[in-house]
């Protein structure tokens, strides 16, 4: 039984892996709902139970892949805070949204070597439920009446070496911003909650 309950234990580097795959899952989604690029551009694949919209843009396939690559490594050695989408206006470069996944550590954080047993089937519930909120938001975001783009901040630790490819970025706040906080969900090594940050329409 001991061996068994090893055996299936989530690690550091697994539970980065789960919240990576969240964040590949909840960013395509984004684009798709907000109406970045045209829904041709994505195809529905099936994960948690749900139809997720996943963008077939080379372009933003490879910036994902290679921005989420570099956050994995960071999240298994705790280097980050936040991670956040932004979304602007290509005209006028102003911030239109913002969609901040906070990261929280949980448990041992002191043990390279930490493991949860929180059973795979309850996270990737809990994920649904994040991933269900963000399909819905377009009910009650305001409207992208305006050609945008986006891009993905991370926020690390004061004392870490940035690669080559990666820059200081600006804030990104944006002009009479209300927002919305959506679920959270844990592996009991990471907990990440979703909040969305938009410009009011009054």
């Amino acid at each position: 039984m001991a061996a068994q309950k090893s055996k299936s234990a989530i690690t550091v580097k697994g539970s980065a892996e789960i919240v990576v795959e969240y964040l590949d899952f909840g960013i395509n989604s984004i684009l798709f709902q907000r109406g970045l690029y045209p829904p041709e551009d994505f195809k529905t694949v099936e994960n948690y139970g749900l139809p997720i919209y996943m963008s077939q843009n080379n372009k933003i396939k490879e910036f994902l892949s290679s921005t989420f690559c570099q956050l994995k490594e960071w999240l298994v050695k705790r280097l980050v805070d936040k991670i956040a989408l932004i979304v602007t206006s290509v005209k006028t470069r102003e911030v239109m949204e913002r969609w901040d996944f906070n990261v929280q550590y949980e448990g041992d954080i002191d043990n390279p070597n930490q493991t949860s047993d929180k059973p795979l089937k309850q996270i990737q519930n809990e994920i649904r439920d994040v991933l269900k909120q963000i399909a819905s938001s377009v009910a009650y975001l305001p409207l992208l009446d305006c050609l945008c783009s986006f891009d993905i901040q991370i926020y690390t630790k004061n004392d870490i070496e940035l690669p080559p490819e990666w820059g200081d970025a600006q804030p990104a706040d944006i002009k009479n911003a209300q927002f919305v906080r959506l679920r959270s969900f844990s592996t009991n090594i990471h907990k990440m909650e979703t909040v969305v940050t938009y410009k009011s329409e009054d």
